[in-house]
């Protein structure tokens, strides 16, 4: 069991007077078997004249503020404590089903209620099904190869073909043009291997996340540490959801903390609302995840 504390702060700064702004933050971890958020405090300056949690479509944390005071600048900090065993998602790859006959599956709806896997395989505001992206996961998915030893393959090939390149996409940046210049950061590599698991048939949703800051001495230091992170889940009939990272080429295990699941980005935006005023600002994001040193 790990223990760690988060500590994720937003600060914007305005050119000018903002007289009201409404927002909402997915910055709480989720609750698992294997994560327990221990405690998780949200501030904000100013402070909001109004605020109130939910949970959204996809069981999220939502928590909702309004500042109905004139200001320049806003700082949302979110400070949490989580507690992380190893994800019980080491399954046997090569054991897994031929990933058609999982497609078939899915299709029928043979899944529980809780799963509702077949609403990840769908096509989502970010992530499209279109023939390219079936195309190149193609020579991962040999005619009745074992599903999960097909997604590992799929995910070392991503690792291969793209590189790392901070600042390279935006939000707004289509997936096709990922594929076509095979360069981004998490947030598309996530959201181009979902593309191309959905548009064969399975099952694949977004993760929102953090990494582990400082890793052990003598091991490099994981992309997508000190900031948001972001991989893949993908639905697995007989040993349920599945992770897969393909920014680090690796599968998930207590280094990686989860915030929130959607479709894509868009379900899962960190921070996100509205302003009255100024149309201009500076943005700022710090994260870090720090071990806590009582760890067992």
């Amino acid at each position: 069991m790990k223990h760690y504390r988060i500590s994720h702060t937003t600060s914007y700064t305005y050119d000018g007077l903002v007289s009201l702004c409404h927002n909402e933050a997915r910055l709480t971890p989720r609750p698992f078997a294997w994560q327990a958020c221990v405690s998780s405090a949200v501030t904000t300056t100013p402070l909001p004249s109004n605020k109130r949690d939910r949970r959204d479509f996809f069981g999220n944390r939502v928590h909702y503020f309004a500042i109905q005071e004139p200001h320049e600048q806003l700082t949302i900090t979110v400070t949490s404590e989580v507690s992380i065993a190893a994800p019980p998602n080491e399954a046997d790859a090569n054991a897994s089903q031929p990933w058609e006959k999982v497609v078939s599956f899915v299709r029928q709806q043979l899944v529980s209620p809780e799963s509702d896997a077949r609403t990840f395989t769908l096509p989502s505001p970010l992530i499209s099904t279109e023939k390219p992206f079936a195309e190149y996961a193609g020579p991962s998915f040999a005619a009745g190869r074992p599903m999960l030893e097909a997604v590992e393959h799929l995910m070392n090939r991503i690792d291969v073909d793209f590189t790392f390149v901070s600042g390279a996409t935006t939000i707004a940046t289509p997936l096709a043009e990922v594929l076509m210049h095979r360069r981004g950061v998490c947030q598309d590599f996530a959201q181009l291997m979902i593309a191309c698991l959905r548009s064969l048939g399975l099952a694949a949703r977004y993760v929102s996340g953090y990494l582990e800051t400082l890793p052990p001495p003598g091991q490099e230091r994981l992309v997508g540490a000190d900031a948001s992170h972001a991989w893949v889940e993908v639905y697995d009939p007989d040993a349920g959801w599945q992770a897969f990272d393909p920014t680090n080429n690796l599968r998930p295990g207590d280094k990686h903390i989860i915030l929130s699941l959607g479709r894509d980005f868009s379900d899962v935006t960190p921070l996100k609302g509205i302003m009255m005023g100024s149309g201009r600002h500076d943005l700022e994001v710090t994260v870090d995840v720090m071990p806590v040193k009582n760890n067992v």
